[in-house]
Parts: C-alpha cells; structure tokens; sequence
C-alpha cells in the first residue's frame, strides 16, 4: 500500500466495487463531471469497466483509496495514458461525497506522484479537470503542478461546454514528502 497523510492506495477489492459505483456513478452530475463521456447507468451485477480492474493492462493503474485511520474506502483514483516511452502519464482521483473537504484529494495527488516518479520513474505528470473544480485545482497546485493552460469549451457537460485546467509536474519539481511510502 501507498501512505501519504490519512490516505493510503491500494489496490481494488471486488467489494469496493458497489459501493464506487452507488457513491460516484450513480450519480449522474458527478459521473458526467468526472467521466468525458455521457453518463449511462450499469445493470447490476454487470461488470463495469470504470471499476473493474484489468491487471495486464499496463497503461491504465487503478486505485482504491482507503483512511489510513480504520481502512474505511473513500474513494478511487488512478494511474492512465502511462506513456513509457516519454516516461509521461495523467492522474485522477474521485472522492466519495462522505469524504470531501477532508485533506483526502491533496494526500491522494502526493501518494499518485510518488507511485508516479518513484516507482515507475515518471518524468511528467499530468491533470486535466474542469475550471471550476476547485477542490482538484487546490490539490494539484498544493503538490506542485503547475497551470500550464486552458482548454476552452472542450468538455460537453450536462448540456454545456465547459473549460478545462492543465496542469503539469515535472519529477525535477516534485517535493517529495517524507512520511511517503
């Protein structure tokens, strides 16, 4: 397990499964914010590929994140377009409604760039998230990334066309914090 602050990373257990999917997609606003891609709802039961986990696939790393403090899940977060040959990838979390203003996104960004830089030796790391999504904008910047830019009107969102935020971290700028694991 990753350790960073009150969070750790570890990897999805099948009962976390429906309780990602009650508290993140089923929710049709938050699901629409966070997803580039329409909503649509999941039979139970099925398998869903947001959730599931596909251990070969070596470009997409897929968290659960747990309190350090019980193990208690509070949400997910992920590891994606992991570009070996550029040594680059992106990173995103989702938090459940139960665990936000709480600290969790910024010790979930810091333990993401150290699985990230330290042990898959990253060079870059990247976050695009919607303008006004300020609690990711707030973790980001607090671990170091830079807005390298605004992506105008590119995402469709319920009804609307939204700005994005870029913003990037290099491995020579991290400060990486000691109590990481």
């Amino acid at each position: 397990m990753l350790r960073s602050g009150k969070v750790g990373l570890r990897a999805r257990h099948e009962d976390d499964i429906p309780i990602l999917r009650t508290e993140l997609y089923d929710d049709v606003v938050n699901a629409a914010r966070s997803e580039g891609r329409p909503w649509r709802p999941i039979t139970p039961g099925s398998k869903d590929s947001r959730l599931v986990v596909d251990d070969k696939e070596e470009g997409h790393v897929p968290f659960s994140v747990v309190e350090l403090d019980g193990g208690t899940l509070v949400g997910t977060a992920v590891l994606w377009g992991i570009d070996t040959h550029n040594r680059t990838a992106h990173l995103g979390l989702g938090l459940l409604p139960s665990a936000r203003g709480k600290g969790y996104g910024t010790d979930t960004v810091t333990a993401l760039c150290h699985y990230g830089f330290v042990v898959r030796g990253l060079h870059r790391l990247q976050i695009e998230t919607l303008s006004d999504n300020a609690a990711m904008l707030r973790s980001a910047e607090r671990n170091g990334f830079v807005r390298e830019g605004v992506l105008r009107s590119s995402a469709w969102v319920m009804g609307e066309f939204l700005d994005e935020v870029l913003l990037g971290l290099l491995a020579a700028d991290w400060k990486p914090n000691a109590e990481n694991r």
